[in-house]
């Protein structure tokens, strides 16, 4: 998108205000949860619902290897020991410490559910749809976040990761699942 892209984005969704004045990067709870929803919703309305899906999912993935750097020591998941626990381990290990950074370090709450050969990532109080209306699931951020995850926690493997629920279509909670097997 480039500097000129994000500033459109900012302005398209009267968000003018943060150009050149991101929040600081720290565990501030300074950015709501409407802010983000209407840049993933503003991202939608920009480039269509299929080009903003797919920024969307870049930018979940790039989030990911942002707090990688940041809190991957933290979590114990950068460490020698944890990079050879057989993949299913490293799959459930990770999965809950990367639920737990989201409960403790944002509003955000989720909750890990494993069933039949899948991971539920259950995200019951979502930044992503907040106070949003659509016909489907929107959370394409996350998505593309856990798609990013999992290829790094498998050394580069691909996992079927879908969002089955969405609070802003209507559902109690959204839920992302995630196949314990990769595609490829």
């Amino acid at each position: 998108m480039g500097q000129n892209g994000v500033n459109a984005i900012l302005k398209l969704g009267t968000l003018s205000s943060l150009i050149n004045n991101y929040p600081p990067d720290n565990n501030d709870l300074q950015f709501s949860f409407a802010t983000v929803t209407s840049l993933t919703e503003t991202l939608e309305r920009a480039y269509g619902p299929h080009g903003g899906r797919g920024l969307a999912i870049r930018v979940g993935r790039a989030c990911f290897n942002h707090g990688l750097r940041q809190y991957g020591t933290q979590l114990g998941i950068t460490e020698t020991a944890f990079r050879l626990l057989p993949l299913p381990t490293k799959l459930s290990t990770g999965a809950t410490a990367f639920a737990g950074l989201f409960n403790q370090y944002t509003d955000q709450r989720v909750r890990i559910e494993h069933e039949d050969g899948k991971i539920l990532w259950h995200i019951e109080r979502c930044p992503l749809c907040w106070e949003r209306k659509a016909a489907e699931p929107v959370c394409h951020l996350a998505v593309g976040l856990l798609q990013e995850a999992l290829y790094w926690l498998s050394g580069g493997k691909v996992f079927n990761v879908e969002e089955q629920t969405c609070i802003a279509a209507g559902d109690e909670i959204c839920t992302i699942v995630i196949d314990k097997s990769p595609i490829f």
